[in-house]
This record gives C-alpha cells, structure tokens and sequence, in this order.
C-alpha cells in the first residue's frame, strides 16, 4: 500500500516550528553581527585615536586643576620650548625605528655634543664652525652606530648600549665631570632667542619634524625604510639596499641628537656631560605612543610629534602640581610598558 500523503494543514504544520527557529536564529545572527561592527568601530576608533584622546583629558585634568597656571600664555610657551628639543631628537629616532631598529645612545651623544661644542667655543671658535663641528661629531656617530649594526652584525640593543656607555664616558673625561659656562652670547640665541613671537627652538623643532615627515612619506627612501623595516628579508630580494637604508637611518639619528644637544646647551647657557640623559628613554616612548595613531602599528612622524606633546604636557602638569621627580620617571617608564603593549596590540589585530 502506498502510504499516505500529509495534507496542505499537516505541511504547514510540520514547517512552520522550524521556519520561526530558523528566522529567529537568523535574526541572532544579524544582532550579534551588528554589535560586533558596534564594537569593531569603537575599537579601531581608540586604537587609531587613543593617543589624541589621552592628550585630550591630560590637558582637561591640568586645566581644572590649576586652570590660571597651565593655561597661562607663558606657561604654554614654555612647554612648547620644552618639547622643541625633544622632538627633534623624536624625529629623527621615528626614522631608526622606522627601518625596524632603535638608538640608545641618542641621550648620551646630545650630551656629548653639547660640551664638545661648548668647549670649542671657550676655546675661541665662532658659532658657525663650533655648531658645524658638533653636527659632523653626531653624523659621526651615528654612522659607527649603522657601522655595527649593519656591517658587523651586532642587534642595535647592543650596539647603541655600548656607545652610549662610550659616549657618557667621553662626554665626563672631557669635561672633568664638570659643567661649562660663559658660552658667548651669539651661540645662546639658538636656544633662547626668537624670530618675531616664536622661539628659535620650536622654529627648529617644527623645521626637523617637516623635513623628517617629507623624507618618510614622499621619498622613495621613506618608502623603502619602511619596506625593510616590514620585512628585510623580501626588501633585500626586492633589490633594496637594506644595510645602506639602515646605516642612513642612523646617520639621520646622530644628526638629530647632535643637533638636540646644542640646542639644549644653548638653552641652558651650560653645558653638562648628562644633560642629554633623559632624551633617550623619553624619545622612543614618544615613538611608541605615535605608533598607535595615523599608521598603525608603524612609526610615523605625525603621531610621534603627538606622543611628544603627551609627555611634555605630562611632565609640566606634573611639575606644576609638584610631583617628584623620581615618580615622573616611574610614570614615564609606566607609559612606554603600555605604549609597547598598545602597538603589540594593534600589530596583531592588523595581521
């Protein structure tokens, strides 16, 4: 016998349950689908402006705080002063970074320069070759730094931290441990006098961070620097120069501290075989906290110059609500731990 055939009520019947799981499951689907794209968005929005908006609240809490200090014209000026310097040392550590490596010895070399060139000038030199001198001592510098790295194959960990144990060392035997004044009055306008309203520093700051933005974004070396710095390995296959790209990057970074350092000397009216110390541990913080932003996960010269005014308007908040110094360091430290893990963090989300 054939058996029978459900009728249309027994088909619909028999449908319908699972047609209401299946369009109730669907719409699961597309609410869960829809709070992740929620979510994704609020994410890639921290992650690429997180930086911006840390700096935001930094200058709001400062701003309650002691809203007639910080937010005084003079005190303004004079973080922008503070920063100068830092941010050309900035600068030019984006681009070690950028090739994949990083110099600590940037701290220690702008020391060294500063007295080298504060002790030419005592000695009767003009400001010219005095200046021109210190700028050849740091391209020097770094040259023997990309020398190591590159030719003799030692990691830039180890390379850098063994010149700037030799360059403090240097900079104390040259000085007795001693600071050096009377620097004449010409030399002091590179750290203290201004064209029109602005500062010759910042003037100087803004010069180097330009000129470091267009070598990264509109040269072919910028391009291919961060090529090796992705992976060297198919740069090398791909016909790029990766060890003359990474000794340049380093040249670059002898340059900027050298130049930090005689601004910094001039600055002070001083110069001091330590005085250059705090560049080091500060400058590749302000890298990391740029390699949050703008390219992300990749060093950048936008963001750097963000991660710069980060610390310095930490720094000077600090100060003005009279923070100690050694917790300012211990800040400082606690900043770049999550300025490294926040660029880990993006990398692997990238990949």
């Amino acid at each position: 016998m054939r058996e029978k055939r459900p009728g249309k009520e027994s088909l619909i019947g028999a449908t319908s349950t699972p047609v209401g799981e299946r369009g109730a499951a669907t719409a699961d689907r597309m609410l869960g689908a829809a709070s992740r794209s929620h979510f994704e968005r609020l994410v890639a929005a921290l992650r690429g402006y997180g930086a911006l908006l840390g700096f935001a609240l930094i200058v709001a809490f400062f701003s309650l705080l002691r809203p007639s200090v910080f937010l005084s014209p003079v005190n303004l000026r004079n973080i922008l002063e503070q920063v100068a310097i830092l941010a050309i040392v900035s600068a030019t550590m984006t681009m070690v970074m950028a090739v994949g490596d990083f110099d600590l010895s940037v701290g220690a070399l702008a020391s060294l320069t500063g007295v080298v060139v504060a002790s030419l000038l005592l000695d009767g030199w003009g400001t010219g070759p005095a200046v021109a001198t210190g700028l050849v001592l740091g391209a020097c510098a770094g040259a023997l730094n990309g020398l190591l790295v590159t030719y003799f194959g030692l990691s830039a960990f180890v390379a850098t931290l063994a010149t700037m144990t030799a360059f403090r060392g240097l900079a104390l035997w040259f000085t007795d441990g001693s600071t050096l004044f009377n620097l004449p009055s010409l030399f002091l306008v590179l750290g203290q006098g201004n064209i029109g309203s602005l500062p010759v520093p910042v003037l100087l700051a803004a010069f180097v961070a330009q000129a470091s933005w267009i070598v990264l974004t509109q040269t072919t070396v910028g391009r291919y620097w961060y090529a090796v710095g992705a992976n060297p390995q198919a740069a090398f296959l791909a016909g790029i120069s990766v060890r003359r790209l990474r000794l340049l990057a380093f040249v670059a970074s002898g340059l900027g501290a050298a130049l930090a350092g005689i601004v910094l000397t001039s600055r002070l009216a001083s110069a001091h075989p330590l005085a250059g110390e705090p560049f080091m541990l500060t400058s590749i913080a302000a890298v990391f906290l740029g390699m949050t932003m703008f390219r992300e996960g990749q060093p950048n010269l936008p963001g750097t110059m963000v991660g710069v005014l980060v610390l310095g308007v930490l720094s000077n908040g600090l100060n003005i609500l009279r923070v100690n110094t050694y917790l300012q360091e211990v800040l400082t430290g606690v900043i770049i731990v999550v300025a490294v893990l926040a660029s880990m963090l993006t990398r692997r989300v990238r990949a």
